[in-house]
C-alpha cells in the first residue's frame, strides 16, 4: 500500500492516535472520509477521461485508415496518369520522327 508496510502503517496510526486529542478525533474522521470521497471522484474523473481518451483514438484511428487508403488511390490515380501521358507523348512523337 503506497509502498508502505502494515508494520510502518500501523505505526503511522498509533502515532496519530497517540497526538491527536480525543475530543478531535471526530474531526479527524470527517477529514479522512473527505479525503477518501475526493481522491475517489477524482480517480473516477481520471478513469472516465482515459476511457473517453482511449474510445476517441479507437474511433479515430479507422478515420486514419481511410485517409491513408484514400490518399494513397488518390497518389496512384495521379501517378498512372501521369505514367499514360508521358506514354502517350512518347507515341506522338515518335510518329512524327517517323
Amino acid at each position: 500500500m503506497f509502498g508502505i508496510s502494515w508494520s510502518e502503517f500501523f505505526m503511522i496510526l498509533l502515532v496519530g492516535v497517540l497526538v491527536v486529542p480525543a475530543r478531535s478525533w471526530p474531526d479527524v474522521a470527517r477529514f479522512l472520509a473527505r479525503l477518501v470521497k475526493f481522491v475517489r471522484e477524482l480517480v473516477w474523473k481520471i478513469t472516465d477521461a482515459s476511457e473517453n481518451i482511449k474510445n476517441q483514438i479507437e474511433l479515430e484511428k479507422p478515420l486514419d485508415d481511410l485517409i491513408k487508403t484514400t490518399t494513397d488511390e488518390m497518389l496512384d490515380t495521379f501517378s498512372e496518369i501521369k505514367i499514360t501521358r508521358k506514354t502517350a507523348k512518347q507515341k506522338k512523337s515518335g510518329r512524327k520522327k517517323l
